[in-house]
């Protein structure tokens, strides 16, 4: 199994394709399969690389506070391990908080910013969601998480259509592997998280993308990116909920393929 060492954890990683290199970078769940379908659409013309998070999937489970700050940091430790410089950084959710870190700190290491489903810092409705659902893993365990979860991040329609699938998602959710103290707190991590007041250093091509019926990360949070982030572009896709990704596999990917194509490499 591709493992790097980055000091204080071992991270999985897995790549495919030649090119120029794009971190597909994956949200709270931090488990770098979520980008199996991007990463068979974009590796015959990129070299596609995902990794699992510190204390998800095959990763080392470190019992520590966790953070966005260090999530970003331990991608760039990687980053640096596999002789990359410079990326084009997609990211979901929690890989696109990491992302504006990376932009905002370290933006030499960032060729493009695609920024999925994310946020730029918490609210009011953010922290009740993940309130509620920190305290059914915490009281309930990981099967119960799992339920609630997958009601936010998908579509009801999609849910009732797809019956086979969801039961297969559900399964993976609750098969987690790393202590529930690590899950709370990611989540934790996760509601910590606020880069509101420099959005306006990000200056990184950024490509701002969500689903209009996304109940985790509701749109209105990726319009105030798209307004706070100097020349982003924004892409709106009718439905898809917060796992939009997989859910319009083509149109999601057409709009990210679009937007790197147009912001190569220098």
């Amino acid at each position: 199994m591709p493992k790097v060492d980055i000091g204080d954890a071992e991270i999985y990683y897995e790549e495919k394709g030649s090119g120029e290199p794009i971190m597909f970078v994956p949200g709270l769940g931090g488990g770098g399969t979520v980008w199996s379908n991007q990463v068979e659409a974009f590796s015959g013309e990129y070299r596609a690389i995902v990794h699992d998070h510190r204390g998800c999937g095959k990763s080392t489970y470190s019992l520590i506070d966790y953070s966005v700050d260090q999530m970003a940091s331990d991608a760039l430790r990687l980053m640096d391990d596999l002789g990359i410089d410079c990326a084009h950084w997609v990211g979901h959710s929690t890989g696109g908080a990491m992302g504006q870190i990376v932009a905002q700190d370290y933006p030499d290491r960032l060729a493009s910013l695609v920024l999925s489903a994310t946020w730029p810092g918490q609210d009011e409705y953010f922290n009740r969601a993940f309130a509620a659902r920190k305290s059914v893993l915490s009281n309930q365990g990981t099967a119960e998480y799992a339920k609630h979860s997958i009601l936010t991040l998908l579509p009801p329609r999609y849910i009732t259509k797809n019956t086979d699938r969801i039961a297969e998602m559900e399964k993976y959710l609750a098969g987690a592997e790393q202590p529930v103290e690590i899950m709370e707190s990611r989540i934790d991590a996760i509601c910590a998280f606020d880069r509101r007041d420099s959005m306006e250093n990000i200056n990184v091509p950024t490509l701002v993308i969500v689903a209009d019926d996304d109940m985790v990360t509701p749109r209105y949070l990726s319009d105030e990116l798209a307004e706070g982030i100097n020349h982003a572009e924004k892409v709106i896709l009718p439905t898809g909920g917060h796992f939009v990704l997989h859910v319009l596999v083509e149109e999601y990917n057409a709009a990210v393929g679009d937007f790197i194509r147009r912001h190569p490499m220098a």
